[in-house]
């Protein structure tokens, strides 16, 4: 198990996992190596944590406070994650970088952050495809965003030519078979995801929908409407996830507020500290009111009259009203207290 270590003077097991993250994760986010070869080093006994070798897992430390050392080198500080809503032009490159050989701009080219922090683009859009791009350092979130497994939704607004009638819209919805390729070739087709299509409006020479999307194929939504026979005018990006694209003149960026990313990370499924949780909760169900049951309540006599119930009649025997029919007195029987 991993030994004790002290801190400031206070020594502390890192078997607790609220210290805050995995030791392999930290390093990983530091650039040392990935988290498997990460482990190797912690068990070759090449790390240390507030003076002490660790070399059992897991170990959990704070990056913040925690003083790690790889192979007697201290582990640098970590990076400020930031968030960063970018409202994209066209005619930029959603990358880190161009081609060598070419000098077109890049999103990174539009965002000047005071902290020079190391950014990169979540996804893509096309190069003349407009709206909401994410920037960010933060790897983990990066990937839960664009890796289909999550399926994180994305929003378009789409004008295209002609009204689109009702049979192509349900076509879309139900999905449709585009052409899949690899190595610079087709190699079949693959039927996308169910689609949310809403129609906003239908002008004289066209048709403005909004898009939700689960996966994210190459100029996927341009080549969709254009299968059905509805090619595309323009097309924005408004929404990833909870980000709507809403106070952002084109080409400028703002950070995203705190609420911004606390929902972010929960639409990632990607808990505080250590914790992961892609579990959503169940809504109440509103309270009714009680039925009034017409059964008799369980363990009830029969004669005995129960709460807020009317008392029965009493009960008279057959032998009784023959007696009586025939002038015979009836049989007495003990009286029980007081019979009034």
């Amino acid at each position: 198990m991993p030994r004790a270590n002290r801190q400031r003077g206070v020594e502390r097991d890192l078997r607790d996992a609220t210290q805050g993250l995995r030791l392999q994760r930290v390093m990983a986010d530091a650039g040392v190596a990935s988290r498997r070869a990460c482990e190797d080093l912690i068990r070759a006994g090449a790390v240390e944590v507030n003076g002490s070798v660790v070399v059992d897992l897991p170990a959990w430390v704070n990056p913040e406070t925690d003083r790690i050392c790889v192979e007697g080198r201290p582990l640098p500080k970590p990076e400020r994650h930031l968030y960063i809503l970018l409202n994209k032009p066209t005619r930029t490159l959603t990358s880190a970088s161009d081609e060598p050989g070419s000098d077109r701009r890049t999103v990174l080219d539009l965002v000047e952050h005071p902290a020079k922090a190391r950014l990169f683009p979540v996804g893509r859009l096309d190069y003349d495809t407009v709206g909401l791009v994410l920037l960010t350092n933060d790897g983990e979130l990066a990937n839960r965003l664009t890796h289909p497994r999550y399926g994180a939704p994305k929003t378009y607004r789409v004008v295209v030519r002609g009204h689109l009638d009702e049979a192509a819209a349900r076509e879309l919805e139900r999905g449709i078979y585009l052409a899949e390729r690899k190595a610079g070739r087709t190699v079949g087709a693959v039927r996308t995801a169910h689609v949310e299509l809403s129609v906003l409006r239908r002008d004289r020479d066209g048709t403005t929908l909004e898009l939700t999307l689960r996966e994210g194929r190459n100029r996927q939504v341009r080549r969709m409407l254009s299968a059905v026979g509805f090619p595309v005018k323009s097309l924005e990006r408004v929404g990833m996830g909870p980000l709507r694209l809403k106070g952002v003149a084109r080409g400028a960026w703002r950070e995203l507020t705190a609420g911004e990313i606390r929902a972010l990370r929960r639409a990632a499924a990607i808990g505080s500290g250590n914790q992961e949780t892609g579990a959503r909760r169940t809504p109440k169900k509103p309270t009714q009111k009680p039925k009034k049951s017409t059964k008799r309540p369980s363990g009830a006599k029969r004669g005995r009259p129960q709460a807020d119930e009317e008392p029965a009649a009493p009960r008279i025997s057959r032998r009784a009203i023959k007696d009586a029919a025939h002038g015979r007195p009836g049989k007495k029987k003990r009286a029980r207290g007081g019979d009034g």
